[in-house]
């Protein structure tokens, strides 16, 4: 059972209640609630990405060092 993500593509418009990430080595772009903010499985991947690039992201989005479907994977089960 899949679940579609909010994704804006062509836009830099984030609907209020949504924060946009960046992900895997493409950096695409997904649009998810703030709601993950408070869940484990996604606090985990805000660790990660830490590890990763600290608190600066050059590119100014919050920037996930994960692969893209391990995203899709972890994010439907917080939906």
């Amino acid at each position: 059972m899949a679940i579609r993500l909010p994704r804006v593509v062509n836009s830099k418009k984030v609907p209020k209640g949504y924060f946009a990430v960046y992900i895997g080595e493409n950096q695409k772009r997904f649009v998810i609630p703030v709601s993950f903010l408070n869940q484990p499985l996604f606090q985990d991947l805000l660790g990660m990405s830490e590890d990763e690039f600290g608190y600066t992201h050059p590119t100014g989005g919050l920037r996930i060092p994960c692969n893209e479907d391990i995203f899709v994977d972890v994010t439907s089960l917080l939906n």
